[in-house]
C-alpha cells in the first residue's frame, strides 16, 4: 500500500570540495483522493500508510463526523498506475445512516499541499469550525518535568524521520506520559489527522486528559484539529501563530510552543501545568 521511503542517487558535495555519488533515502509523497459515498471530497499529498486513520481524522476535524459510529466503512478504489497495479491512492468512505454528507465548505477547490490543509477552502469563513467536544472544562493536569520530556518521547517514534530527515510527527500522550498513538507524515496536518483518526477508531473521542505533541510549529489549523477532537493541550517544538494562540484561548485549550531542551513558552491555559 505504498512505500514510506524511496532510494535515489545523489551527487554529494563534500566539505573538502570533492564530490561523490551515493544513494539517498527520501520520504515518499503521493496523492490521496478521499471520497465520501463515491463523491470526491479532497485530495491531499501524504506519506502512504494509515490512510483509513487519516480519513477518520480528517472527517472528524472538518466537523463531518463526531465519532467512529458516524462511519459505516472504508475501502480503496481501483486506481491503477501505468502497469495496471492498484496505487491505493483513492479511498472511499461511507457515512452511517442518518449522518449528513459534507457541505460545500469542506470541499477543496484545489489540491491540498503537504504543508497546508486549509489552502483551497471553499470559504475562509468556514475555517473556524464549531467543535462537538470542547476542551474548555477538561481537568487535565500535567507536571512541568513530564511536559519537558515529551519532545524526546516523540522523537523516539520518528523512525522514518531518522532515515530521511523529511517528515513531521505527532503523538498523543495521556496525563502520565503514556503513548496513545504516534504517526509520521510529510504533511504536519496529516500526521495529526492520523493520530486523531486512531482515537476515533478506538472510541477515544473526545480525547480528554491528553496532550498532543507535534514536531513543528503550532499553526491555527493544528489547534483547530485538536479542539475538534477535544484535546485539552497542544505542545509544539516550534512557534505558534497569533491566530493559533487566539483560537486556543477562545477554546479553553492549553497551548505550549518552543518546547525543546529544558524550556518552553506557555501561551494559554497555564493552569493545567503543575509547576512544582
Amino acid at each position: 500500500m505504498g512505500r514510506l521511503t524511496v532510494r535515489r542517487p545523489v551527487l554529494h558535495l563534500n566539505a573538502d570540495g570533492s564530490t561523490r555519488s551515493r544513494p539517498d533515502t527520501l520520504v515518499a509523497e503521493e496523492p490521496l483522493e478521499l471520497r465520501v459515498g463515491g463523491k470526491a471530497l479532497s485530495v491531499t499529498m501524504r506519506t502512504p500508510g494509515h490512510d483509513v486513520e487519516l480519513a477518520h481524522g480528517f472527517l472528524l476535524t472538518e466537523g463531518v463526523i463526531g465519532s467512529g459510529l458516524d462511519l459505516a466503512g472504508a475501502r480503496y478504489c481501483n486506481s491503477v498506475d501505468e502497469q495496471g497495479r492498484n496505487t491505493y491512492n483513492v479511498l472511499d468512505v461511507d457515512l452511517a445512516e442518518g449522518v449528513a454528507p459534507p457541505d460545500a465548505s469542506v470541499e477543496r477547490n484545489f489540491y491540498t499541499t503537504s504543508s497546508c490543509g486549509v489552502c483551497g477552502k471553499a470559504s475562509l469563513d468556514a475555517v473556524k469550525l464549531k467543535t462537538r467536544h470542547s476542551p474548555a472544562a477538561d481537568p487535565l493536569r500535567i507536571g512541568r518535568e513530564l511536559l519537558l520530556e515529551l519532545p524526546d518521547r516523540l522523537r523516539e517514534h520518528q523512525k522514518v524521520f531518522g532515515s530521511t530527515g523529511g517528515l513531521h510527527a505527532a503523538a498523543l500522550f495521556d496525563a502520565d506520559g503514556g503513548l496513545l498513538a504516534a504517526r509520521e507524515d510529510v504533511g504536519r496536518h496529516n500526521a495529526v489527522d492520523k493520530v486523531l483518526g486512531r482515537m476515533v477508531m478506538d472510541g477515544r473521542v473526545p480525547a480528554t486528559g491528553t496532550v498532543l505533541m507535534v514536531s513543528g510549529r503550532a499553526s491555527f489549523e493544528l489547534v483547530q484539529k485538536a479542539v475538534m477532537a477535544g484535546v485539552p493541550m497542544l505542545a509544539a517544538v516550534s512557534a505558534p501563530s497569533s491566530l493559533a494562540v487566539e483560537l486556543a484561548e477562545e477554546s479553553g485549550m492549553t497551548l505550549v510552543g518552543f518546547l525543546r531542551g529544558r524550556t518552553g513558552n506557555v501561551y494559554t491555559g497555564a493552569e493545567r501545568i503543575e509547576l512544582r
